[in-house]
């Protein structure tokens, strides 16, 4: 499948609100470390920054799964859909 393609998302002003959150955990985290800031608390935010990326990227998974690979499936381009999928995946777990 070709990344460079532009598709619709359907869950877009979720997803970017979510995003805007991580956002400002992520500058909160960049005035902890300026502010020297305990350590643990530190990490502690770094800790809820990736669990909310973590959220993004499934649920950006999820609906790429559904609408994306699904219709790659029933228009018999499954095989190239689900290879790119599972590359995605094995970049997501390391």
């Amino acid at each position: 499948m070709d990344s460079g393609k532009s598709t619709v998302q359907p869950n877009k002003q979720q997803l970017l609100n979510r995003l805007k959150r991580i956002e400002g955990q992520v500058r909160g985290v960049h005035s902890m470390v300026e502010n020297d800031k305990y350590c643990v608390d530190i990490l502690n935010q770094i800790a809820a920054v990736q669990s909310a990326m973590n959220k993004v990227s499934l649920a950006l998974m999820e609906d790429h799964t559904h609408h994306c690979v699904s219709n790659a499936i029933k228009n018999n381009n499954g095989e190239e859909a689900i290879n790119e999928l599972m590359d995605v995946m094995k970049r997501m777990v390391k």
